[in-house]
């Protein structure tokens, strides 16, 4: 019988996963009641928020509550612990390689600057993979309600820290708001200190979002690309080149992209060649981890346990883990399809 194996046991990698947005939500509330910050009942009610992101007005909000969730990260073991939380949750579901994607800028008033948030970033980032056994490494992200000057000197220190655990480089944010190639010289720095381009695109804006990422940031994955579904001719172009969208189908439902989670277009990027890396994207406020979107895409979608496995490995191959861990995953997938369903 078909679509009866365990998600939880096909290994696969998580692209997709932002720093705040990673906590439980039982954290949140200790950490809260710790620091004294009095949380809405949109985060402490037990259900995920009521979230429409698809206005101006529901950015605001669904950016409110992430700010008020990230006011209660004010300690190094406070980012110790929702480092380690995420590790041991993603584990849980099945992650052997984890990218963790954090705006350092939005830490560094409560930690003392912004090196410092991000060496404790980092520090906590291989402390919690040496503990999990997790393969976990960083993609600092710039944000694009800033100004692009900013984003140059965060580019710059991330490709200082290369060597400490930062893979790539993103930019995040209302996408409605400034124009991509406004950061191309940031994203020229990063990917000429090696770093992969990773720009959030065609989530809450159309194609033409996901053609500026490519034609004027240059990037190898695309945070979201959802809505490149919308367009024939540039489905052909991103399976082409092979860039990775990093697609977040309880995300797009949560923030109104899509009215369904059937809605989501994983079938027509799937058929269309272009590869997938299905992520969590904020589990804090959407309520669902990265297992949960590969139910998704078996329960609405009708992939079968073959799909499946080949979206984890299309998860493997855009990531920057090493080439043996790359191995063992994509023979552990293989694995997890040759046994016996149950």
């Amino acid at each position: 019988m078909e679509h009866v194996r365990d998600l939880t046991l096909l290994p696969k990698a998580h692209l997709h996963l932002h720093f705040t947005g990673s906590m439980r939500p039982t954290t949140l509330i200790e950490l809260a009641d710790k620091h004294g910050v009095h949380l809405p009942e949109a985060l402490t009610g037990g259900e995920p928020p009521k979230l429409r992101a698809t206005d101006e007005r529901g950015w605001f909000r669904f950016q409110r509550l992430y700010d008020m969730a990230r006011s209660c990260l004010r300690a190094p073991e406070d980012i110790q612990r929702l480092v380690r939380e995420a590790a041991q949750e993603d584990v849980r579901d099945g992650s052997g390689w984890l990218e963790i994607q954090v705006d350092p800028t939005s830490y560094a008033p409560r930690l003392g600057g912004l090196i410092p948030a991000l060496e404790i970033i980092l520090d906590a980032v291989e402390t919690a993979s040496r503990d999990t056994g997790l393969g976990m490494r960083v993609l600092v992200a710039a944000n694009r309600m800033k100004h692009p000057l900013d984003a140059r000197t965060l580019a710059r220190l991330a490709v200082r820290y290369a060597d400490r655990g930062i893979v790539g480089f993103g930019l995040s944010n209302d996408e409605r708001r400034g124009m991509a190639r406004d950061f191309d010289r940031a994203f020229a720095i990063a990917r000429e200190g090696g770093l992969l381009a990773a720009p959030h695109g065609g989530e809450l804006t159309g194609p033409a979002s996901v053609r500026d990422c490519l034609d004027d940031l240059h990037a190898s994955r695309i945070g979201h690309g959802v809505r490149a579904a919308e367009d024939p001719r540039l489905l052909r172009k991103l399976a082409e080149k092979g860039v990775t969208c990093e697609v977040c189908p309880a995300s797009n439902v949560a923030l109104g992209v899509y009215e369904k989670p059937e809605d989501v277009p994983l079938r027509t990027l799937f058929e269309a060649g272009v590869p997938m890396a299905l992520g969590a994207d904020d589990p804090l406020l959407f309520g669902s981890r990265l297992a949960a979107q590969y139910e998704i895409a078996r329960r609405y979608h009708g992939f079968t346990d073959a799909e499946l496995a080949e979206l984890a490995r299309q998860s493997v191959r855009a990531s920057a883990a090493p080439e043996d861990v790359r191995r063992k995953l994509l023979s552990g997938v293989d694995d997890w399809l040759a046994a016996p369903a149950a």
